[in-house]
Order: structure tokens, then C-alpha cells, then sequence
């Protein structure tokens, strides 16, 4: 089995995350893809989050109508900073070897790839699939995966087209009280209106 990972703090989840998700499940030809809402990143531990219990019903409600997505907690059911690495390794072990993980990153993440826990164990445990707008392929790869034993043969980078959407932006208009329905599903928009989540 071919399984998409597309973790996020997904404060809020919106149509970008959505677009992103099913293009690369259909240029992939994934099985599925899971949402997994973050915990406390460890590179973001001095950010405030929504509380994860509102970042995860938005996502189940943004993924609901899509048999291909499945949504899982893995994450916030962890105490502390959380890791992909262990995210990863933890997924592999529950779905056995039988199945591919394919883990979606956006490509200015490979800047700072490095930094992550233990990045080769990453790539150990999935295939990591770097997502770009048209155009901005970028060949000029970091030196960090220049010298890394596992790199260009684990990860694959796929143009495909972008929704300009930012979380902050969506926070910023929520609080204003402007609508944000055309950035993020319908039942998202209901959810941070009736719990006045960004007011």
C-alpha cells in the first residue's frame, strides 16, 4: 500500500492543504493520505496553538467527504515537543512493511531539513515528496542532502499548482470577524464561528 503523510499545525486547515493533498495522491497514485495534526513542533515550541482538540475536529471536518483521507492523532496524543521521526517510525511499525509511507513537505522546508531530529531516520522511514509551484523546481539542493548517504533516491519533488493561502491571513480576517469561507471548507468556517476560535 502506497500512504501519503501530510502533517501541519493546521490552524486552520484550509483548501491549500486540501489542494496539495489530493495532487499528490493522484500523481503518486496513492492509496490514501493522513492528516496528522502536529502536538507542539519542537521549531515552533515558543508559538501559540489553538488548542489541539479544535486543529483536529477542523480537520476531520475539512476531510470528511473525501475517501481518501484519514485523519490521525498520533501526534497530539504525544506529551512534550513532537517529532516527524518518530511519527514516522511509529506509522511504519502500525501499517508494516507491506506499505510505502510518502511523507508531503512543502519545498522551503529543505533548507532546513537539517534541523530536524534525526533527518537520515527520516528519510529511512519514508519517501519524502517536496511540493513546488510551476516554475520553482529547485535543483540547487542543500548540502546537507548533497552529502546525505539516502537523499536523492528518497525524495521526489512535484510541481504542482499552489492556493495562495496562509493560516495567519485566515487567523487575521477570523478576528476581524471577515469571512473566511472562501479559504477553507464550509464546516471549517461554521466551526470557527460558532467557537469563536480566532476572535
Amino acid at each position: 500500500m502506497r500512504v501519503g503523510v501530510l502533517g501541519g499545525t493546521f490552524d486552520p486547515v484550509h483548501l491549500g492543504h486540501l489542494a496539495i493533498a489530493e495532487e499528490v495522491r493522484i500523481k503518486l497514485d496513492l492509496d490514501r493520505v493522513i492528516f496528522i495534526p502536529a502536538g507542539q513542533p519542537r521549531l515552533r515550541a515558543d508559538e501559540y496553538l489553538t488548542p489541539a482538540i479544535d486543529r483536529l475536529r477542523m480537520v476531520e471536518l475539512a476531510t470528511g467527504d473525501n475517501p481518501h483521507f484519514q485523519v490521525c492523532d498520533i501526534e497530539i496524543q504525544r506529551s512534550g515537543p513532537t517529532y516527524t521521526v518518530d511519527t514516522l517510525v511509529e506509522l511504519g511499525q502500525r501499517f508494516g512493511p507491506d506499505t510505502s509511507l510518502y511523507f508531503i513537505v512543502g519545498a522551503d522546508i529543505l533548507g532546513q531539513f537539517h534541523r530536524w531530529k534525526d533527518p537520515e531516520k527520516v528519510l529511512d522511514a519514508c519517501h519524502l515528496v517536496v511540493v513546488s509551484r510551476p516554475g520553482h523546481q529547485d535543483d540547487d539542493w542543500p548540502e546537507w542532502f548533497q552529502g546525505a548517504d539516502s537523499s536523492k533516491d528518497k525524495v521526489t519533488q512535484l510541481e504542482i499548482p499552489m492556493v495562495d493561502i496562509s493560516g495567519t491571513e485566515i487567523r487575521r480576517r477570523a478576528s476581524l470577524g471577515e469571512s473566511v469561507r472562501h479559504l477553507v471548507p464550509d464546516l471549517v468556517a461554521e466551526y470557527i464561528q460558532d467557537r469563536k476560535l480566532y476572535a
